[in-house]
Formats: C-alpha cells, sequence, structure tokens
C-alpha cells in the first residue's frame, strides 16, 4: 500500500463520519463551491488543458461549462432528496399478512469511493467529472486517481476544488487526488475503499474489475470499458437521404479526432458504391484535424486500425495519414465476413475511423445486430412510416441508449440520460454514470425498524425535518 494511499484513504474516512449526518442541503453548498471554484479558475484552467491535450480551446470550453453544469445539476437533485429514496410504513397490526411493524428505509452513502479519470475528457469524466460529482453528492468522500495524460491540470483542478470544499466548511478530506499507477492498483485494494469508478479503456478496466472482484470483500466497480456504437440505415432511408446520413456520420466519428466512447465506429448501410463513396470522402476530407491526446493513444490506435484493416474481407475504402493526428481512415465489409468473423463488431477503433457494414438486403439487419455486444449506444436511421420494432427490440437488449435517426456523440447531462450498458461497454449494465441518477451507484437502502423516533435518522423521522419527499404507506407524504 503507497503512502500517498494510505494517507488520503484515512483523511476520507475520517470526512466520511461528517458526510453520513450531512444535510442535502449542506451537501448542495459543496457541490456548488466546486463549480464557482472552476468558473473563477476557468481561464487558467482553460489554458493549461489545451497545452497538455491539444483539444481545441472551444470543445475545452464547452466540456468545462458541462462540468460546472453537472455539479449544479447533481447539487440540486441533492437538495430535493429524491435521491434519499426515504420510504416510512408506519406500524400497522391490521396489515394483510399479519401485524406490520414500523420500517422505515432510506439511501445511505456506500464509503469512500475511488475514482479513475479519463483521458479523452480532461474535465467532464476527470477530477471532478461525472463519477467524482456523483460519489459527493452521494455523500462520499473521493480519492480521485489523476490521469498521466493531463497529470498537471489534474492537480491544479483538484488543489482549486479542495480550497474551495475547505472555504465552504467541507470536512477535510472529502476530495484528495493521488498520482501514479502503482496508486491506482493500491487504490482498488485499499480494505477502506467501498466502490470505484473508471472510465478508460478495456484492458485496463477488466483488469481492476478483476481486482475489485477479488477482493477478500468484493467491492462494486463501475467501469464504462469501451463501445463501437453501432448505426443501422434501412433501406428506405439510404435511398431517400443517404448524402444527409453520410454527412451526419462523417461529422460524429471524426469528432473530436474519434476520441469519444459513444463514437460511431460501425455503420451499417445496404451498399456503398462509388458515388456514396465520394460523397463520405469529400466530408471526411474538411474534418478538423489535430494531434491525438498520447503518443499511445495514437499508438494504439494506428495498431488496431492496421490489424482491422488487414485482415481478410476488409477493404479501405479512405487511408488516412497515420501519426500522432492521423487522417480519417473508412473500412468497408460485408454482411457473410461479418457471419464469418462476428469478432469484428467488437474491434473498437478509438480514433478518426469507421466500419462500414454492407448489408445487401434489410432482412439480414436482425442477423447482424444479434452478432453485435453490450453497447453504450445504437442507432437506428428509418423513415417516419416504416416501423423498426423488431430491430429496436434486438438493439435496447444490447444498449443503454437506442437513437433515432440522429448521432451518438453528444451524451447530454440530464434526468433521463442513460450513459451505460450491457458488458463489455461497461461491468455495471444497471447504472449510469451521466445525469442525476449517477448519484444512485455509491448509495445502498437502510431499513429501521421499531426505532425511537430521536433515534431515526433526520430523513425518517416523523416530522420530517428535512422536508424531503417521502413514500408514507404505500402512498406518497
Amino acid at each position: 500500500m503507497t503512502r500517498q494511499i494510505e494517507n488520503a484513504v484515512t483523511r476520507a474516512q475520517e470526512a466520511l463520519e461528517r458526510t453520513r449526518s450531512a444535510s442535502p442541503a449542506e451537501v448542495e453548498q459543496w457541490l456548488e463551491a466546486a463549480a464557482a471554484a472552476l468558473e473563477a479558475h476557468a481561464e487558467e484552467l482553460v489554458l493549461l488543458a489545451a497545452e497538455e491535450t491539444h483539444l481545441p480551446e472551444g470543445r475545452l470550453r464547452g466540456e468545462l461549462t458541462r462540468t460546472v453544469f453537472q455539479l449544479r445539476l447533481l447539487g440540486a437533485e441533492t437538495a430535493s432528496g429524491r435521491h434519499l429514496d426515504a420510504t416510512v410504513d408506519h406500524a400497522d397490526d391490521a396489515w394483510p399478512m399479519g401485524p406490520r411493524p414500523d420500517l422505515r428505509r432510506v439511501n445511505v452513502p456506500l464509503g469512500v469511493v475511488g475514482v479513475f479519470g479519463a483521458s479523452n475528457f480532461p474535465f467532464a469524466f476527470s477530477v471532478m467529472g461525472g463519477d467524482s460529482a456523483s460519489a459527493l453528492a452521494a455523500g462520499c468522500p473521493v480519492v480521485h486517481k489523476v490521469h498521466e495524460a493531463h497529470e498537471r491540470l489534474g492537480m491544479r483542478t483538484a488543489d482549486v476544488i479542495t480550497k474551495a470544499l475547505e472555504a465552504a466548511s467541507a470536512p477535510e478530506g472529502l476530495f484528495t487526488a493521488v498520482t501514479g499507477r502503482e496508486s491506482g492498483t493500491a487504490l482498488v485494494n485499499h480494505p477502506a475503499v467501498a466502490a470505484i469508478g473508471f472510465t478508460g479503456s478495456a484492458r485496463v478496466g477488466r483488469l481492476l474489475f478483476d481486482q475489485a472482484c477479488a477482493r477478500p470483500e468484493p467491492i462494486p466497480f463501475f467501469g464504462e470499458l469501451g463501445s463501437t456504437n453501432p448505426a443501422f440505415v434501412t433501406e428506405r432511408a439510404w435511398a431517400s437521404r443517404r448524402e444527409e446520413i453520410l454527412r451526419g456520420y462523417a461529422g460524429s466519428v471524426t469528432l473530436g479526432m474519434g476520441q469519444f466512447c459513444t463514437n460511431p465506429g460501425l455503420l451499417f448501410v445496404p451498399a456503398l458504391d462509388q458515388e456514396a463513396r465520394k460523397v463520405l470522402s469529400a466530408e471526411l476530407s474538411e474534418a478538423p484535424r489535430f494531434p491525438m491526446l498520447t503518443d499511445r493513444l495514437a499508438a494504439d490506435f494506428g495498431e488496431t486500425l492496421d490489424a482491422v484493416a488487414g485482415g481478410e474481407g476488409v477493404e479501405t475504402v479512405l487511408t488516412g495519414e497515420p501519426g500522432r493526428s492521423p487522417g480519417p481512415t473508412i473500412l468497408t465489409t460485408t454482411a457473410e465476413h461479418v457471419h464469418r468473423k462476428p469478432g469484428l463488431l467488437g474491434e473498437e477503433l478509438f480514433g478518426p475511423a469507421g466500419l462500414v457494414v454492407e448489408y445487401g438486403t434489410e432482412d439480414r439487419l436482425g442477423s447482424l445486430a444479434a452478432l453485435v455486444g453490450g453497447q453504450l449506444t445504437a442507432t437506428i436511421h428509418s423513415e417516419t412510416d416504416e416501423d423498426p420494432g423488431p430491430l429496436v427490440r434486438l438493439l435496447e437488449a444490447r444498449a443503454g441508449r437506442v437513437l433515432m435517426n440522429g448521432w451518438p456523440t453528444g451524451v447530454t447531462v440530464s434526468h433521463a440520460q442513460q450513459h451505460g450498458g450491457p458488458y463489455p461497454a461497461t461491468t455495471a449494465p444497471g447504472t449510469t454514470s451521466v445525469g442525476t441518477a449517477a448519484v444512485r451507484r455509491f448509495l445502498r437502502p437502510v431499513a429501521y425498524q421499531s426505532f425511537p423516533d430521536a433515534q431515526l435518522p433526520p430523513a425518517l423521522q416523523e416530522d420530517n425535518p428535512w422536508r424531503i419527499p417521502r413514500r408514507t404507506d404505500g402512498g406518497a407524504s
């Protein structure tokens, strides 16, 4: 166990004693303090992020705005008390299955949460991104492992956040940042860590997931590991608006140099004829280019792309220049080949590249969709008077978010958002890492039976001092 992790987790444990009894209003104040601090230091942080990640300044400003909004939305959710799911069943001697004792249930913080920052989102999925923000909203102290792709930015952001929390009278140790690969392993193994939030590669995520499960006391591992995000185009949609679809696909597959977990890496169309190839090539030639986040990411992208492109049955439609700032690449294959080699559909091209599958006739779409593994998203392009119901049913069993006539690279932060999916997209398909429901990952229910009112948590006391919504005797209070 590294000294850095031991110190951070010890302080977080001490902070947990106070967060367990913090009111929803107090927690909201802590999140607001963090949001305001990020706004106040926006210029400094964006410039540092641009220098360290090579991402465009406009993209970084938008991402910081999203991060601040997310903190405030989660703060408002916390203040409402809805996440506590407080439920009161009064004693009832006439209960049909026999006398019922007084039972009251409420969600409580899981405990200290370890969070791994993502390489591709230096703000929104990093130091004070979705995992950290939702864990804090649940009342859980956070120990954050900063990603080495933007370590200076991460540590500076953490310094801004810790000072803001201190000024807001949050408990010391509520949020701590650590660095180094050894610290990541030690964080997952520390016996006082109650859960892990992770966004990253399938290889690293699976190693840490297995580690979390192999502990003497296994802990929840909320990991986002990768997705190829298939998009299916019906024959009629392809015939009526092929160019529009190709323009949208080109913009989505190259957005942010393809370094999005929702990058639509698979496109299923009837056929990619010469005219369609010309349209796609023309659109992709206009795509912005800049260095990928790290040399390692660029190298991994190049290696995976070469392996897929060099495989039997795969043709290169558009070849992009290799290197740290690679040009867009489009590959194509057929439905017949995919049925012979279904593993091809699971190869994530984390960069500006995509694989177009020519399916021929629409009666093959169902069997192709059935070959797709767990996904964050799946998309259908069809005409308004078509009924793609059978395809929808197949895809909703495989993806956390199903889109109609759109593209998946925009992930808004809202109450209804679902950013998760069956493995290998995530390790916890019943949860989301974006939106207000993300808070519930870091809570667990506790029921109190026959307690004196004064000894109950405030959320369950009879006069409801926090004034939160509760379900009482099967109805609402």
